[in-house]
């Protein structure tokens, strides 16, 4: 049986990493393999905004939940939540306390998520040459629908480390992105157009294969709300409220709490999903949010935001892709006219089985090559 690595943001406590991190370790096992996640060193951050790191990192976030415009009771809820995400949900994917740097590997799979988003001020990952490959021990070295996430060909060499980006990528033996601008960047680095795949959370069959997700969750008529913490302005929470409330719906907040949220829902992973999927209709503005809300088949919404903190790179890419680009929002203002357009989700699905059996033949065949 051949090994496989997995290095991913596999420890970085959202429920997006969770789900990406697990449907890739499922389809590499799918096809007859021991999977086991690697660990990474983060490196210093190219962009510098004076966040901490560890401990300090994690008291000035509680700090900063407490100025949410959120309930009070919610946002002690969300506080224990991150608290406790590592202790709760990490032994689900098979992760041990003990990090899991550099093993020898038939082959290490880099991706998905935003590995290659090296020009970022978290400092949780920063600029880690061992994101792009550097000092693995793999027979051989592939990435799968990995993003450069908002960074860019002008931030890369803004900060000077395009050429040293470049060479690391020439060493993959195969490269797989999973976003326009990062397929832009990796050609413009290599020289070769890179293969470009879905997230895991869409190749994986979710639905129709994991046994962990609950039918129900015990909970009707709500409006889910999944974005980061405190990214709803007040005036995008004023229109939410406002729709909810014209429909008798409770705001329920999933990954993260907002102003407008009546209740925070700190739930396993794949709980979250029996959540989109019971749910009367999303909101989100995230990558992660929108695939969930897709593969559920919900009426939902997705804002794509261009601001330093935002997703347009990679959201209003995947839209397109699915053929669903008429479910973004600009602007809240807009939530009554797009929740009454209902979904057809027929054209998608035949786009995410098509998408799935070239991920499945990318990943065998780059197993098969790895001798």
């Amino acid at each position: 049986m051949k090994k496989v690595g997995i290095l991913s943001m596999q420890r970085i406590c959202n429920h997006g990493s969770f789900l990406q991190a697990y449907g890739l370790k499922k389809l590499i096992e799918e096809l007859g393999c021991h999977a086991e996640f690697v660990d990474y060193h983060p490196g210093s951050c190219l962009v510098n905004n004076g966040e901490k790191k560890g401990f300090l990192r994690k008291l000035e976030k509680a700090s900063e939940a407490f100025g949410y415009n959120a309930p009070f009771r919610e946002k002690i809820r969300y506080i224990r939540y991150k608290k406790n995400y590592a202790e709760n949900y990490y032994p689900m994917l098979g992760i041990a306390d003990h990090m899991n740097y550099s093993p020898e590997l038939d082959m290490l799979v880099i991706g998905s998520d935003e590995v290659f988003n090296c020009v970022q001020s978290n400092t949780n990952v920063g600029f880690s040459p061992e994101l792009f490959g550097v000092g693995n021990h793999a027979r051989r070295l592939i990435s799968y629908a990995a993003s450069f996430g908002n960074t860019s060909l002008q931030k890369l060499q803004k900060y000077q480390v395009r050429d040293e980006v470049a060479a690391y990528l020439k060493e993959f033996d195969a490269l797989s992105v999973r976003d326009e601008n990062s397929c832009i960047i990796t050609k413009a680095l290599t020289g070769n157009e890179p293969f470009c795949h879905f997230d895991p959370v869409l190749v994986y069959d979710f639905m129709g294969k994991c046994s962990q997700i609950p039918l129900s969750v015990g909970e009707s008529d709500y409006l889910l709300l999944y974005g980061y913490a405190g990214r709803f302005s007040r005036e995008e929470c004023d229109c939410i409220r406002r729709y909810a409330d014209s429909r008798g719906l409770k705001i329920y907040c999933i990954g993260g709490v907002q102003g407008c949220c009546d209740k925070f829902i700190d739930c396993d992973p794949f709980t979250v999903i029996a959540y989109f999927k019971n749910a009367d209709c999303i909101v989100t503005d995230t990558f992660h949010g929108s695939i969930l809300s897709v593969i559920t088949h919900s009426q939902f919404i997705s804002v794509v935001r261009n601001s330093s903190c935002g997703n347009s790179e990679k959201l209003a890419d995947l839209m397109n892709r699915l053929e669903l680009s008429g479910r973004i929002a600009d602007n809240m203002n807009d939530i009554d006219k797009l929740m009454a357009g209902m979904i057809d989700y027929d054209a998608a699905d035949r786009i995410i089985e098509r998408e799935r059996r070239r991920s499945r033949d990318y990943l065998k065949e780059q197993i098969d090559c790895a001798v």
